[in-house]
């Protein structure tokens, strides 16, 4: 069939939910686009011809039927807290989740990624279906999950709660009706995703020991929602810059060398630093802060900058301008004499894309498709930001049903037409993993 093209828009970092609250704007070329047509070692097999092999029609419909049971588990697991850099307990959850369904060589492995198998032939390159367990939220943030008017609320209900409950229905599902994929498929719940874990767990995933290193390809899903699809990974470049001077008596040393003034100087010329609208830039001063009194020259003065681009050499090239703007003001003689300049990355995300061509996406449009939905691409920073970069065919999807307010204690998920996103995950992964023979249609 002629590939199709939903309208593009842009969606922000983490999950992907249909509340209409997302940015658009038209999708430039992309800084890395990977894996054109014919890359494939077989035809992705369309839902209707998937819906043919028992095994898989038995599969669907235990997903439908366990829908209560799939938000069940969402619920316990958004409950189960999982602060950046502290995902242990809802990794145990996980983990028991995966042998539970039956997934075999269920481990974890040296950062926290909980990883599980299913099918496939000896020396075939597995397809990922992953989520992410970590959230937003601090050690401490209230967790429970109540009723409001038909929605379910809480801190972390969407993002990535669904994800994750998804994944279990899905492998629970698969394993049940004795799918028999082609390509073994790797179950991953990855730790890191959000700001501060900077990617660790999918990073760990593609690194020179990693179990998705080399993979067929990834499909993460990542909150709510049926219509998105994203086939665009926005780089980022986080940096903290750290100044440092004698400070002093803000009236009897006046004329020593004020560091938040130096760091003002650079941010001001900085934020005046033209940005291209394709392929879309953007830069943000999201913090700053520094000295201890009011009466008081600083002796230390801070700021942290977000940078983000569809383009990696884009986003090389702002920085490394951000980085000049900020080192001239530090060195502009006099003024900032015994001024000390640091430069902290406190974050980078890869940028890249897979080509909406590609046998992976158009295999997420037909699922998409048969669930009754046109599916649309979107660009966001996820955790198949580093596939893409890496060269390996990924996207990301929302696993059903609607949510909202995402990194907010009052994020919702309303579960309509929930179980129709973990069917289309499915559906999407078996496309590409493909059906051994013994299960084909004869």
């Amino acid at each position: 069939m002629d590939p199709i093209r939903p309208p593009p828009v842009e969606s922000p970092e983490g999950s992907i939910t249909d509340d209409g609250g997302r940015p658009r704007g038209a999708l430039s070329e992309p800084a890395k686009s990977i894996g054109a047509p014919g890359t494939e070692s077989h035809t992705p097999l369309p839902p209707a011809d998937l819906l043919r092999v028992p095994t898989v029609a038995d599969a669907v419909a235990r997903i439908r039927e366990t829908d209560a049971r799939t938000v069940e588990e969402q619920v316990r697991i958004s409950e189960t807290p999982a602060p950046p850099f502290q995902e242990g307990a809802r990794a145990s959850l996980l983990r028991a989740g995966f042998t539970d369904a039956g997934l075999r060589n269920v481990r974890v492995d040296r950062v926290g990624n909980v990883l599980g198998l299913l099918g496939g032939r000896p020396g075939l390159e597995p397809v990922v279906l992953s989520a992410h367990l970590d959230t937003v939220f601090p050690a401490g943030t209230d967790h429970r999950v109540r009723k409001e008017n038909g929605r379910l609320v809480g801190p972390g209900i969407t993002d990535d709660s669904r994800g994750l409950a998804a994944l279990l229905a899905t492998a629970r599902s698969l394993v049940h009706g004795a799918v028999r994929p082609r390509h073994p498929i790797l179950f991953a719940a990855t730790v890191g995703e959000e700001g501060p874990g900077n990617l660790r767990g999918v990073k760990h995933l593609f690194g020179p020991d990693g179990a998705a290193r080399g993979c067929h390809g990834f499909i993460s899903l990542d909150g709510a929602g049926l219509t998105h699809v994203v086939t665009r990974g926005i780089g980022s470049t986080r940096l903290r810059f750290g100044m440092v001077g004698p400070g002093g008596h803000s009236w009897g040393d006046w004329g020593q060398p004020n560091p938040l003034h130096a760091l003002a100087r650079g941010v001001a010329r900085a934020v005046e630093l033209p940005l291209p609208v394709t392929p879309r830039t953007t830069l943000t001063v999201a913090r700053w802060g520094g000295g201890h009194a009011i009466n008081a020259i600083p002796g230390n003065g801070w700021v942290e900058m977000d940078l983000r681009s569809e383009d990696e050499a884009t986003l090389a090239k702002v920085e490394g301008e951000v980085r000049r703007c900020i080192r001239n003001a530090v060195e502009e003689g006099g003024r900032t004499a015994g001024l000390e300049l640091r430069v902290e990355e406190i974050g980078r995300r890869p940028a890249g894309a897979t080509d909406p061509e590609h046998p992976l996406v158009q295999a997420a449009v037909a699922a998409s498709r048969h669930m009754g939905v046109q599916p649309r691409f979107v660009s966001s920073s996820t955790d198949a930001n580093v596939p893409m970069a890496e060269g390996v065919p990924a996207l990301t999807m929302g696993a059903g049903g609607h949510g909202g307010r995402a990194h907010t204690v009052h994020e919702w998920y309303r579960n309509n037409r929930g179980w129709q996103g973990v069917v289309r995950a499915a559906l999407t992964a078996l496309a590409v993993a493909g059906i051994q023979p013994a299960d084909e249609v004869g």
